[in-house]
């Protein structure tokens, strides 16, 4: 079975159950989720954002996070030691986690110049790049959110 298009004749193949039709579309589906971040480590909505991009991984989809404006001292190096929006995980954890599963994190090359930033002031895990990035996987079909 192809993973672009899920035909009549792939899916009659076997017998028809909610189970494989759900396994067809899955496999077929794009799970790239992109979430672009421009609070930072004084705003409670960086914690929501973490915590939804964790939880998709979860769910076992590809995350990936841009971030901008105030977002980027989350990356900082020191810039969440002591920030916990309760009763959410502390932004450390959280971003610590997205990172060593496996998470991406894009850091936009403006903001930080803004700010005096460089690759050395950033977390390890935390990349430099343009939004080109975002914009490959968007045009491939990536959910996109917004905090």
């Amino acid at each position: 079975m192809s993973n672009d298009t899920i035909t009549k004749k792939e899916v009659t193949d076997e017998k028809v159950t909610n189970d494989n039709i759900s396994e067809a579309i899955a496999a077929s589906a794009n799970n790239d989720l992109i979430i672009v971040m421009t609070r930072g480590i004084s705003d409670e909505v960086s914690s929501v954002g973490l915590t939804l991009a964790n939880g998709a991984m979860t769910a076992g989809m590809t995350v990936g996070l841009f971030l901008t404006s105030n977002a980027i001292d989350l990356v900082r190096k020191g810039g969440v030691d002591h920030t916990h929006v309760h009763p959410m995980e502390s932004l450390k954890d959280l971003l610590h986690a997205f990172i060593d599963r496996g998470g991406k994190v894009w850091a936009c090359p403006p903001c930080t110049n803004a700010r005096g930033y460089d690759q050395a002031s950033l977390i390890e895990g935390v990349e430099i790049h343009g939004a080109s990035v975002i914009f490959e996987r968007i045009k491939a079909g990536a959910a996109t959110l917004t905090f």
